[in-house]
């Protein structure tokens, strides 16, 4: 490739010390690849293009999927004096600068357009350092985030834009951008270059087209030429290129809630097998596994409950197992707790029981005890009937006797509400025989 690069003149040479994902990235929203939800006829975006006017927005999405692009193209179709920052480079100084500069500039009729990457970066006090400028139409602002905005982005700033959120490109869009770049880019096209595993570069991209492109550069330095006179490029060449990645994953973002929600829905679910990939996702992104251990623990009473008791014991010894092994012998002792909770009966009776009688609590005025129920410990509480007619149930065979244990005027009623599966299905057919006015037979 060096003696190719060679043969460019300087401007050329200029243009291709760039990385190929700059070399692609498009200049027109024609060029765009995805993103028809806001780019297609009908699309918000595709309507600022035409009228020229654009809004204050958020550009919310994750890496690698436009964010950048649309700003930029946003910029040179609509003629605004434009600025790009980064939240982490950047103060309120360099912002107050900003706006009195777009201050100036309005005055002549000039519009500034205000990029600022990773937004969600900035503190309350950098975000409101904009409000006003915003708000009066002083700068237009396009932020860009991966971070879900309405947890990131103070609300006052949030009112003042719209948001538009970016989806991951699919394996098709990906594999156009790739051919693309194969056959237009000023280097890559002057190669007979051939690609066999679309499969695995879509896998590694994950929705993500630099990635792709990334990929596909690394891969080209180290592929020789075939007999055919190609430059292959393998499932072999890409993973020597890359050696590994590691699965996209922000423990203090939306992929952090993202994969703990599908890791713990698919142990809701019953499914291992999904909940051991989950799993390893975590692991594999530095995860703290003490945070899943917990989640466990509380899922064990959450969705099994009774119906198999043995699962918060056994989740509350994987927690200590965590603890005293660490990583990386630990994540066997994760794998067990998963792989028992996901194959468990599942119930989630104790839990809405609790959540049934808070909501009882509540709306009662005022939950009076019964005098029997009360422990009369003074000679004058027995007086006042404090205790008085309390029946002992283990004075009685089978160790029962129907008795009102409900605040004083209040209706007994189910909260707990057992399953039909695992232990709870002896719950069910006890509390059955035992409360027969309250609980009917199913």
């Amino acid at each position: 490739m060096s003696e190719l690069f060679n043969q460019f003149d300087s401007s050329n040479k200029n243009t291709l010390m760039k990385p190929l994902a700059d070399r692609m990235r498009p200049n027109s929203i024609d060029d765009v690849f995805g993103q028809t939800h806001l780019l297609g006829s009908d699309g918000p975006l595709r309507s600022f293009f035409e009228t020229g006017d654009f809004p204050s927005m958020i550009f919310w999405g994750p890496p690698g999927v436009g964010k950048t692009t649309l700003a930029l193209i946003i910029a040179q179709s609509s003629g605004y004096h434009f600025i790009k920052i980064s939240a982490i480079d950047s103060g309120v100084k360099e912002l107050r600068q900003i706006i009195s500069n777009a201050e100036r500039l309005r005055k002549g009729s000039v519009k500034t357009l205000l990029f600022i990457d990773e937004i969600h970066r900035f503190n309350k006090t950098q975000q409101d350092s904009l409000l006003h400028a915003v708000e009066n139409g002083i700068i237009i602002l396009i932020g860009a985030t991966t971070e879900n905005p309405s947890f990131e982005v103070n609300s006052a700033l949030l009112s003042r834009c719209q948001i538009y959120r970016l989806l991951n490109l699919t394996d098709e869009e990906i594999k156009s951008i790739v051919l693309r770049a194969l056959s237009t880019d000023l280097l890559l096209s002057k190669f007979n270059i051939k690609i066999e595993s679309f499969e695995f570069l879509n896998s590694i991209a994950g929705g993500d087209a630099r990635t792709a492109l990334n990929a596909i550069e690394l891969a080209i330095k180290i592929a020789n030429k075939n007999d055919n006179g190609e430059l292959v490029i393998n499932r072999n060449i890409l993973e020597k290129a890359l050696q590994q990645k590691t699965a996209a994953y922000d423990k203090h973002g939306e992929q952090h809630y993202d994969t703990i929600s599908a890791f713990i829905k698919s142990i809701r679910g019953s499914d291992p097998d999904a909940a051991l990939l989950w799993l390893a996702k975590m692991l594999d992104a530095g995860e703290e596994p003490r945070f899943i251990a917990r989640r466990m623990v509380i899922f064990a009473s959450e969705d099994i409950g009774n119906a198999d008791p043995g699962a918060l014991t056994l989740a509350i010894s994987v927690f200590q197992a965590v603890e005293m092994i660490g990583l990386p012998e630990c994540r066997i002792n994760l794998a067990q707790g998963v792989t028992y909770l996901a194959s468990c009966p599942k119930s989630n009776a104790s839990y809405m029981g609790i959540k049934h009688a808070e909501e009882a609590v509540k709306r009662a005025a005022g939950l009076i005890v019964p005098l029997h129920l009360r422990n009369g410990v003074t000679n004058y509480m027995k007086s006042e009937g404090y205790g008085s007619g309390y029946k002992y149930p283990h004075d009685v065979a089978g160790n029962f006797i129907d008795e009102n244990y409900f605040p004083d005027r209040f209706e007994p009623r189910i909260f707990y509400l057992p399953g039909s599966f695992g232990k709870e299905k002896l719950f069910k057919e006890r509390l059955e025989l035992l409360w027969k006015g309250r609980y009917k037979k199913s």
